[in-house]
């Protein structure tokens, strides 16, 4: 599979992974913070690895992720790579006042109006840097009525306008998500953590409909939040500590990947690729991390371990 034609970088003439995004929320201080040297250094080990799709949001981190990437993509001709953001959220400072300009804030509310769209995307566009972002999403729509009557008007409106080059939506639940597939103005979407080894619900589901509608598919959260990268050593799931059964589910899933010398990490950022997917999106916070991740696209898998798996 590969990107759709819009979501490539406008020079052809540039290395582009087409199966492979870096998502930036580590670097938006997810979990422990992340200087900004250390962000940039992430940033330019996923250009030399030729990964130039970059996945951010104005909730990672109150604006920080948006900041630090625009830092260290700065100096890098803009049709070199490609940019998705999200909006649906506006940030407050620690008054509950809305952010302006290109400052971070403390926190974040929803605000799905047409509004609320249109400011989100210019305070993302001020701290990024640029003048366009390729790919908007709607980030985490719960209320589906307010998304199609009020959000999706405005991405569409950008859209025609050139602000993006293509619209979105970003979740993690699925009866939303099928929702907006079927009914939305989207030329791509992004699903969380529902395309993996250990949940593979968006395969019956959303990739259909997805398919019948000529949307394109970026699967992230494929580690389902660490634990197939090492049920031991990270055993989250969904961002919580693992039901003792999921555990029990991913060192079985370790075991037979171990039984053909593969590792679990790397069946698992291959397996919504080989569903159907367009591409992975995978977080880091170091050079390692990219390179443990594009390792792993690149990873020999036997065709009898998918058959065990």
């Amino acid at each position: 599979m590969a990107f759709r034609s819009e979501l490539r970088p406008l020079n052809p003439g540039v290395a582009f992974r087409d199966d492979a995004g870096l998502g930036c929320a580590p670097i938006g201080n997810l979990f422990s913070p992340v200087p900004d040297a250390d962000a940039v250094a992430t940033v330019e080990a996923a250009l030399a690895r030729d990964v130039r799709f970059f996945d951010t949001a104005p909730l990672y981190g109150s604006g920080e992720s948006e900041r630090k990437l625009g830092l260290a993509l700065r100096g890098v001709p803009r049709d070199d790579y490609v940019i998705a953001t999200k909006v649906g959220r506006i940030l407050i400072d620690e008054s509950g006042a809305p952010v302006r300009g290109a400052a971070s804030g403390h926190d974040s509310i929803v605000d799905l109006s047409r509004d609320g769209v249109l400011r989100s995307l210019e305070g993302s566009l001020a701290r990024l840097g640029v003048d366009r972002v390729d790919v908007l999403h709607l980030h985490d729509p719960l209320d589906v009525e307010t998304a199609l009557s009020a959000s999706f008007p405005a991405l569409a409106e950008l859209r025609e306008q050139g602000v993006v080059r293509a619209i979105s939506v970003g979740l993690g639940k699925l009866d939303p998500l099928e929702r907006i597939a079927a009914e939305a103005p989207l030329d791509v979407l992004m699903e969380a953590g529902r395309l993996t080894l250990l949940d593979r619900t968006a395969l019956d589901r959303l990739l259909p409909v997805a398919a019948r509608r000529g949307i394109g598919v970026i699967a992230a959260g494929v580690f389902n939040s660490g634990i197939l990268v090492d049920p031991v050593a990270s055993p989250f799931y969904e961002y919580k500590p693992a039901p003792a059964d999921v555990v029990e589910a991913a060192l079985r899933l370790r075991d037979i990947c171990a039984s053909f010398g593969v590792r679990l990490a790397d069946a698992a950022v291959q397996f919504p690729l080989r569903a159907g997917a367009d591409a992975v999106v995978v977080g880091a916070r170091t050079p390692a991390e990219v390179d443990a991740f594009v390792d792993g696209l690149d990873a020999a898998i036997p065709a009898a371990l998918w058959e065990d798996l």
